[in-house]
């Protein structure tokens, strides 16, 4: 039987989240050895998308096939019971037969969490980006605005597989709100797709026009020519997190 379930983890230790070589701790590779000494079988976890080293998920979802008598409720416990304290499945439901994570996903929603502080604040550093100089908000959502629609994001990133760099935005928008040492800044992002570190590099633009390094203008500007070069920022991995995958 096909599972399907949504998982969270603090991605700090992981070397992301696809299998790799023996040895590396990634988040697909811990999963698979969890649910295996839980039904005694080989299984493989597909997941809807993969994070990188140090990124979080509180909305990942992953499928695997498996034989088990006992109901989704006792196998979620048991499963959760073996997995590590920094990963946890947070539902378990049958799924059809041809679910799959990835290809059957509508949409995905990533938010990135920026703190502006004048000091470091070694609680948050492993969820979020800290940044000195003030921003400019206003400035930050104009650019953030421009990816709205279908475009060519060529220079965000590369596409996993083939050559197509073309996505659709349904959002993009910044949130602020006080924080103890300064202002906390969410980044929001959805698509129906995303290139490789996509949404890093555009919040590091996005960031650095806020930081006056670039103008609304010239970002638009770079984000047009769909050239991988002309975009030198990219946002630190841990203030990352996988939000939510949508489906029909």
């Amino acid at each position: 039987m096909r599972y399907r379930a949504t998982l969270a983890y603090d991605g700090t230790a992981y070397e992301g989240f696809q299998r790799q070589a023996e040895g590396r701790r990634t988040v697909q590779g811990t999963v698979e050895s969890a649910i295996s000494a839980v039904t005694g079988q080989a299984v493989t976890v597909l997941g809807a998308g993969r994070t990188d080293s140090g990124v979080h998920a509180i909305g990942q979802v992953i499928a695997f096939d498996a034989d088990w008598r006992h109901g989704a409720a006792a196998l979620l416990n048991a499963i959760n019971a073996t997995l590590p304290d920094d990963a946890a499945l947070q539902d378990l439901s049958p799924a059809p037969p041809g679910f799959h994570p990835r290809y059957s996903a509508l949409a995905r929603l990533y938010r990135y969490e920026v703190i502006q502080a004048d000091q470091r604040q070694p609680l948050l550093r492993q969820r979020a980006w800290q940044v000195r100089r003030e921003l400019d908000g206003a400035a930050m959502q104009q650019a953030a605005e421009r990816l709205l629609g279908e475009h060519d994001f060529g220079a965000f990133g590369q596409p996993p597989q083939g050559e197509n760099t073309v996505r659709r935005v349904y959002r993009s928008e910044w949130t602020q709100q006080p924080a103890p040492a300064g202002t906390a800044w969410t980044y929001r992002i959805e698509a129906n797709a995303f290139l490789q570190h996509m949404v890093r590099r555009i919040t590091g633009t996005l960031v650095a026009v806020g930081q006056g390094r670039l103008t609304v203008s010239r970002f638009e500007q770079v984000f047009r020519g769909a050239d991988l070069a002309a975009v030198k920022w990219v946002a630190p991995p841990q203030g990352l997190t996988l939000e939510a995958v949508k489906y029909d």
